[in-house]
């Protein structure tokens, strides 16, 4: 019988190292933590929530100047802008009759840039 050999990213026997096992799961965030941890990066994970971000991390606008910006509908905008205000990405205030976004704090804008220098860093 021929043996089939096993790709390079794949342990050639298997091993169980108890001692780093346990100095992970001591560590590990919990259920909860890692359901909205998931949440947030699957509101990053849509273009065109991203594009919308990427703007408000420029200056805080209203959703009529991120319609026109990314040529959609202020109603397609204003959904994107409720999503993503429900996770706590994103804040607004009312300035009379209109409605400002800006990103909810500093971390957002950590996060996109981060994850920004990754992609760029993956590229070379």
């Amino acid at each position: 019988m021929t043996k089939i050999p096993l790709p390079d990213d794949i342990c050639a026997e298997r091993c169980v190292h108890p001692e780093s096992i346990a100095r992970v799961k001591q560590n590990m965030i919990d259920e909860r933590e890692r359901l909205e941890l998931a949440e947030l990066f699957k509101m990053l994970g849509d273009p065109t929530r991203m594009r919308i971000l990427e703007a408000l991390t420029r200056e805080e606008l209203c959703v009529c100047d991120l319609a026109q910006l990314m040529d959609v509908s202020a109603s397609a905008v204003s959904h994107q802008l409720r999503l993503l205000r429900a996770a706590r990405v994103v804040r607004f205030r009312k300035e009379g009759k209109n409605v400002f976004y800006a990103l909810d704090d500093a971390h957002v804008a950590r996060l996109i840039f981060e994850a920004l220098e990754h992609v760029r860093e993956g590229r070379k």
